[in-house]
């Protein structure tokens, strides 16, 4: 498994703040989220619309608010794992 750090994106007048790529998959915020709590989404290549959601916790895990991109169970467990151990730079980024 690959990580690498990408850029940001524009889709539908948001911006994605894009953190990292695992792999195919790219793990991204989308920008003006109206005072959600902090979580991110992932997409497999394009970041779309109906990308899975992931919440942070407070304890720096992961919960899986929905998988509308119905990424594999298996690969979403290595996703949700990569994302634990990135707590901290995910919730730096959000804060900027």
């Amino acid at each position: 498994m690959h990580i690498y750090c990408i850029s940001t994106q524009r889709m539908e007048g948001s911006i994605l703040p894009s953190l990292f790529q695992i792999g195919g998959y790219k793990v991204f915020f989308w920008s003006n989220e109206n005072n959600e709590p902090i979580h991110v989404h992932i997409a497999n290549g394009k970041p779309t619309s109906n990308a899975t959601k992931v919440w942070i916790t407070s304890l720096g895990g992961g919960i899986v608010a929905n998988n509308n991109s119905k990424i594999p169970q298996n690969e979403l467990n290595e996703l949700l794992e990569v994302i634990s151990a990135q707590f901290f730079m995910i919730c730096d980024a959000w804060k900027k």
